[in-house]
């Protein structure tokens, strides 16, 4: 070490290799976090997927009953035990409203509710709506209003106007609009959606 270091206390070449040790134990640190939370959240989807529960519901006027996993959504329920595969699964964060069932006579994300969750609950999904194979009145007016394009979207739309004519038979179109907005179309049929609902609501 030459005299002008021993001035100093310490060599701007020790300063740098003691804060590059203190990097890299920092970031050996924080994985070692990530991979501690990881596996805890391993641990919990392990507890989830071991524990079985009975449930008791009606589907669509019909008793059910069966046995999920605690972590089963609802969604997962209706369409991979049930074969109710009109209700669709898309975003699976409750953004889109495309899985949307009737509740005890309240529209619900399906994948946002767990089937356990259900339990005792009346359950009406898009199937529910029709006759045998005669169309309801709201689903007539969709038909008549062309108020889908694509239709991945209709089941959860049409099951979401279902719900506010349930409380409310004659909506106006600003509150269908309220009503409706949590279902998104991502072919953009607003305005005929709007329009089949209220053309429902005159019958």
């Amino acid at each position: 070490m030459s005299n002008e270091e021993n001035k100093k206390g310490i060599s701007r070449r020790k300063f740098l290799k003691g804060t590059g040790a203190g990097v890299i134990g920092s970031s050996i640190l924080i994985s070692n976090l990530a991979k501690a939370d990881e596996k805890n959240e391993q641990l919990e989807k392990d507890v989830d997927s071991k524990s079985i529960h009975s449930i008791s519901l009606t589907v669509n006027g019909k008793k059910v009953n069966a046995k999920v996993k605690a972590n089963t959504t609802l969604v997962q329920f209706i369409r991979d035990e049930l074969k109710l595969t009109g209700t669709k699964a898309a975003c699976n964060e409750g953004q889109c409203g495309s899985c949307t069932v009737i509740v005890n006579n309240q529209a619900v994300y399906s994948c946002h509710m767990l089937a356990v969750d259900a339990n005792n609950k009346e359950i009406i999904t898009i199937e529910g709506l029709m006759n045998g194979e005669e169309i309801n009145p709201l689903q007539e007016a969709f038909k008549e209003k062309d108020g889908l394009q694509c239709g991945f979207c209709s089941p959860g739309q049409i099951m979401a106007a279902h719900a506010l004519l349930l409380r409310n038979k004659k909506p106006t179109k600003a509150e269908i609009k309220e009503a409706m907005a949590g279902n998104l179309c991502r072919c953009g049929a607003y305005p005929h959606i709007i329009e089949s609902v209220f053309e429902a609501a005159k019958n």
